[in-house]
């Protein structure tokens, strides 16, 4: 479970943190081509940042379309969604649609329940650390922070894993109780009263997204997964003491994050078991058309708000419903409808998930950097000053899929 580079993978659904080849004809391997067009359309999401869409937006503050394509570029301030704001969502629900399969895979190689849970056990100790080294780039020093994609998964695979074998009704309850129970946890804090001083941890007096009643206890940085991490994370070295994250996120996030989880975890167990294709879609509509409506009847009813930043019980309801469309849609078309020729450079990123992850993270500067020392910013400036970020940015992404396709015409994929 340590990463390495694999030519083989067990199991017919890779999941976004363990990828192997689907070279033969999907027919014959029985691998679910959906799962690596729709990780792969996630990840190029998060890779697609670096072409600074709110940059364009600034350029042409009248267009539409770049007002569009930065709003959907950038995570919602607090309450609501963007399609950015889908990225981590799905990320987790593709490790719980995929666990059926990996621990099915595992089973048949002859791996004991006990071994499967220590090689779970390492695969959580590898998020996490990979997630904080990642997060330390060109820092000074360890940035220990836990609210990322990878750690946050990391701290909830065990669970997860632990969950994976249990009945539905056990699952469901699970399901009820991480979510109940956290908003319960939240409510049970104490709301900031008249006097919290809301400028000490970075949000203005008057911010729009300050809420009253059962809401208030889900306000930015005064909320109780921000004084667990005033606590948790001053146990750790830090240039200065914690005092608030500036975008809100926090470490116990990965308790409902297990919720989105085993949302995929259900779905993944329904595409192994023997429902017809069509029965697979209706189910999957439907359970998103419901996470959707209960996910915004929360916030209108005023009892929980949809704020991804802090994982809300509203988010991981309104957030999986999403999940099962996206997982609806790229099901229906690619392995349904058979149609997977326009999907192979998604399934080409997808099925190196943590190549790109980590390729995005630690190469992209350098090779910025490295275009403009040998092109110079002419070839960037062709269509004039204001798309310059723009085409620094395509290019930058090309030469990414170009290394990634170059991994999967050898066989090369990096598994954690």
């Amino acid at each position: 479970m340590s990463p390495s580079l694999s030519t083989t993978q067990p199991g017919s659904a890779a999941g976004p943190l363990a990828s192997g080849p689907a070279l033969a004809s999907p027919a014959l391997t029985g691998r679910l081509m959906s799962m690596d067009a729709y990780r792969g359309f996630v990840m190029i999401l998060m890779a697609a940042e670096m072409l600074q869409f709110e940059h364009m937006h600034e350029a042409f503050p009248n267009s539409v379309i770049w007002a569009l394509l930065a709003h959907h570029q950038s995570h919602v301030a607090w309450a609501g969604c963007s399609l950015h704001d889908l990225i981590q969502p799905s990320f987790s629900f593709l490790v719980g649609v995929a666990l059926p399969y990996s621990m099915a895979s595992r089973a048949g190689l002859g791996q004991s329940p006990g071994t499967q849970f220590g090689n779970a056990l390492r695969r959580s100790l590898i998020l996490i650390l990979l997630g904080i080294f990642l997060r330390s780039t060109h820092a000074d020093q360890t940035n220990f922070t836990f609210e990322d994609t990878l750690t946050q998964i990391g701290l909830g695979y065990p669970f997860l894993f632990l969950l994976g074998k249990a009945s539905p009704r056990t699952i469901w309850i699970a399901l009820a109780v991480v979510l109940v129970g956290y908003w319960l946890a939240f409510v049970l804090y104490p709301a900031p009263g008249t006097n919290f001083d809301y400028g000490a941890v970075g949000v203005p007096v008057d911010w729009p997204e300050h809420y009253s009643g059962l809401m208030a206890h889900f306000n930015k940085n005064s909320n109780l997964a921000w004084a667990f991490d005033t606590w948790f994370l001053n146990l750790f070295p830090r240039a200065k003491p914690f005092l608030f994250n500036g975008g809100g996120y926090a470490t116990l996030s990965f308790i409902p994050t297990l919720g989105t989880m085993l949302l995929g975890l259900i779905a993944g167990r329904w595409l192994r078991s023997d429902l017809t294709r069509r029965e697979l879609l209706k189910r999957f509509l439907l359970v998103g058309a419901i996470g959707l409506t209960a996910g915004v009847l929360l916030q209108v009813t005023g009892i929980c708000p949809v704020v991804k930043r802090i994982w809300t019980p509203a988010w991981v309801l309104f957030s999986g419903g999403w999940c099962f469309w996206l997982l609806a849609f790229f099901y229906g078309i690619i392995d349904v409808a058979n149609k997977r020729s326009w999907a192979f450079p998604l399934i080409v990123v997808g099925m190196n998930s943590i190549a790109i992850y980590c390729l995005v993270h630690l190469i992209d500067r350098f090779i910025i950097t490295s275009l403009y020392t040998h092109l110079g910013s002419g070839p960037f400036l062709i269509l004039g000053p204001a798309y310059e970020q723009l085409l620094i940015g395509i290019v930058t992404l090309g030469i990414f899929y170009l290394i990634l396709r170059w991994m999967y015409r050898r066989k090369l994929f990096i598994r954690i």
